[in-house]
């Protein structure tokens, strides 16, 4: 897992996220959740996604018609990013990213051609291809076929998709993410990282995500949680995994010392929290006693996510501000990238690392349903 010195120190493990990637991105696919919204998609002249003939036969063409309730237009969003029929996705032929890439109904198997986001705009875009679910020539007869098409905003492109209760936002808990988008982000998360637990922790930091236009919120939730992603492996990873490194945590040269034990302020929690001075310092801003007691940040949720919150909001890392300054006045993701781990990977250190999570927060912005704005790099 990757592991930094919150203060700035270098890092270990530069390449480590790279090869978590990889790994996700052969993970089995996850069943459809009993949980995930259920219903028809409807769009252009008040008709319907529908699988041609309702055959479920690999290849069958996914076409726009009459909206008649059949299994063949009961379309599952499912919290991996897929939109299931007849027990298989949601697929563009051949992987195809071009203008005019038709659809069609496929096993499911977890490609980028099966992905999608239901924006809050009412578009359905394949991140992959940064394309949006289109019919072929704004052609509103039965039978015609959907395809990608560059995303124009025309209503041949737009979508009620079915939603379930909360996924407009925040399920009442005031925060710009909802409990269904959280799950579309983090499908195959560990069960310890809640969506109740970063929500408890949320009071902590009343200026996060709820700082500047309603847009500014959303860039700055999608902006933490993407690093989150690229720290935690999509979530995950609660502690770190090498622990031949946990012993060099411990800096005798601190006045406080190590009361906990040598080996025990290891990396823990979303945005991995490590060495004693660290635990020091966010358990005084978070009036926990997180110096004698670390094992708190993975025992339990809101702790945890109150630590990478702590970070967020009041360090500047290896940054000239903190990641929550750099959404809230415009500076844009990629000083978030600096402030969090930019020893290692801005300037050219590491740009496959940057692009990791850029790549994540384009994608969570679009389910969020805004613009990731400019300055994405570092």
């Amino acid at each position: 897992m990757l592991r930094r010195h919150l203060t700035g120190r270098p890092a270990l493990w530069a390449a480590v996220v790279l090869a978590l990637g990889a790994i996700f991105s052969s993970l089995a696919v996850s069943p459809a959740s009993a949980a995930d919204p259920v219903g028809s998609i409807t769009g252009f002249a008040g008709k319907c996604v529908d699988v041609a003939g309702a055959n479920s036969a690999n290849g069958t063409p996914v076409v726009l018609y009459d909206c008649n309730g059949t299994d063949a237009q009961r379309w599952t969003v499912a919290g991996d990013g897929t939109l299931r029929a007849l027990g298989k996705c949601l697929d563009v032929v051949d992987r195809g990213t071009a203008n005019g890439s038709k659809m069609q109904l496929w096993d499911c198997a977890g490609g980028s051609n099966q992905k999608w986001v239901v924006t809050a705009a009412h578009d359905i875009v394949n991140p992959a291809a940064n394309k949006c679910l289109d019919v072929t020539d704004n052609n509103p007869a039965n039978g015609t076929r959907l395809q990608l098409w560059e995303c124009a905003g025309t209503a041949n492109q737009k979508w009620s998709a079915p939603t379930g209760s909360g996924s407009g936002g925040g399920s009442g808990s005031g925060f710009v993410v909802s409990e269904a988008q959280f799950n579309q982000m983090f499908p195959n998360r560990n069960s310890f990282y809640t969506y109740n637990g970063l929500v408890a922790a949320l009071s902590a930091y009343p200026g996060f995500a709820r700082t500047g236009s309603d847009t500014v919120k959303k860039q700055e939730a999608a902006a933490f949680l993407a690093n989150v992603n690229h720290e935690t492996g999509g979530l995950k990873y609660v502690v770190e995994l090498n622990t031949a490194n946990y012993s060099h945590y411990c800096d005798w040269g601190q006045s406080f010392g190590c009361p906990a034990g040598q080996s025990a302020y290891y990396g823990r929690g979303p945005i991995q929290l490590s060495w004693n001075y660290n635990y020091k310092a966010a358990g005084d801003a978070l009036g926990i006693d997180l110096l004698h007691n670390p094992w708190l940040v993975q025992n339990d949720a809101a702790v945890a996510w109150k630590t990478g919150l702590w970070f967020w909001n009041t360090q500047q890392g290896a940054g000239w501000m903190t990641p929550h300054a750099a959404m809230v006045n415009g500076a844009g993701f990629g000083q978030t990238i600096r402030s969090v781990n930019g020893t290692v990977e801005c300037d050219g250190k590491n740009p496959a690392q940057v692009q990791s999570r850029v790549g994540s927060y384009q994608w969570f912005t679009q389910i969020l349903g805004v613009s990731p704005g400019g300055n994405l790099y570092c």
